[in-house]
């Protein structure tokens, strides 16, 4: 009974009420779209669809284990999900997977090699038919013992060698990123490069100093800095980059977070971020666009890349070859690089009538 005093809908339910056999509406609401088509007239599956959907049925979760050998389930893990970038990705990640019939949970790794490895071994505990990781490090080391075990995985965010993984092209980031300060004249240009053991923070380092190099500008080493993949992170890190003889006339940040960081170093030495400093971000966060000089950044196809990563374990599950993808970002320019931009916000700040902003009656 359910907890109304109703009897559940069942699949014999659904069966006597369409003088069906309960075998029939079995493989039209569990199988395959395509299977299901095979088992029934498409009109037939139409009814049956049509029926337990105004019945309200719901699959028994366990017998559904028991007949597939499978637990539906996906474990997550990922640095940590107050990060606006991973949660945007889990969003993506559960919402393919409600389409896929699939449930999804989520563990904060806080990026460290042992809890890892235990927060892995919890996940695997609970019979999972995959795992997605988005806090993949780049020597593979651990990656190598969870593929050792036989758990299929993909990763998401992060790619690491071989491993199917679903991605923003990061390199390319990095290059749009210098060709939009190459053509601003900005050539003393420093990085803060994120984390050193997460290819995103590598790839759009690389794609950046590559660029310039091919523009005949060699990036020294000691402009470009590691951080942590927050603003703390970058406030230090700039600072670090500020406390040399001479200030770059540009900063790239390798995530958004990072580069509001810099913004705050800046203000406290006195500088103006888009005026004084061009600063240019990574991922297009909410933030970015709100910031009292909006930043210039890349935008990442965040929520797409969960939905793409659970696809691509879904294909890996099923016995299908897969490759890689790379999804390609874009750069979005406002006032924290682009003067222009920065006069503009200037005039409508002060109300400046040729702006179209006004200040009085």
């Amino acid at each position: 009974m359910t907890t109304d005093g109703t009897r559940p809908v069942t699949l014999r339910t659904i069966a006597d009420q369409l003088g069906l056999h309960v075998s029939t509406v079995s493989r039209a609401l569990h199988a395959k779209p395509d299977e299901s088509v095979r088992a029934a007239s498409s009109a037939t599956v139409a009814r049956i669809r049509q029926l337990a959907d105004e019945l309200g049925y719901q699959p028994n979760p366990h017998a559904t284990s028991l007949r597939t050998r499978r637990s539906n389930l996906v474990g997550v893990l990922v640095p940590r999900l107050s990060d606006i970038v991973l949660a945007t990705i889990y969003e993506g990640i559960e919402a393919a997977a409600a389409e896929h019939g699939l449930s999804t949970f989520v563990t904060n790794t806080g990026d460290v090699p042992e809890t890892q490895r235990t927060r892995t071994a919890m996940v695997i505990g609970r019979r999972v038919d995959g795992m997605i990781f988005g806090d993949a490090h780049a020597d593979a080391r651990f990656l190598d013992e969870v593929a050792g075990r036989g758990v299929p995985f993909a990763l998401v965010n992060r790619r690491v060698g071989a491993y199917p993984s679903v991605t923003c092209d990061d390199y390319l980031g990095g290059r749009m990123v210098a060709e939009h300060l190459l053509g601003l004249g900005h050539r003393d240009v420093a990085v803060i490069a994120g984390a050193p053991y997460a290819s995103t923070g590598i790839d759009r380092t690389a794609g950046f100093t590559d660029r310039y190099r091919e523009a005949g500008v060699e990036i020294p080493a000691h402009r470009i800095t590691h951080s942590r993949f927050d603003a703390a992170g970058g406030h230090t890190a700039a600072e670090r980059l500020l406390d040399e003889a001479a200030t770059p006339s540009a900063i790239f940040a390798v995530n958004d977070f990072a580069a509001i960081g810099t913004i705050g170093a800046l203000r406290d030495r006195g500088l103006r971020a888009g005026a004084d400093v061009a600063v240019v971000g990574f991922n297009d966060t909410p933030l970015a666009a709100e910031l009292p000089v909006p930043l210039t950044t890349v935008r990442s196809p965040m929520h797409e890349m969960g939905r793409r990563g659970l696809r691509l374990l879904v294909r890996l599950l099923e016995g299908v070859d897969v490759e890689s993808e790379r999804l390609r970002p874009e750069l979005v320019v406002r006032a924290s690089s682009d003067p222009a931009m920065y006069a503009a916000l200037g005039r409508r700040l002060a109300g400046d009538p040729v702006s179209g902003s006004t200040t009085g009656p």
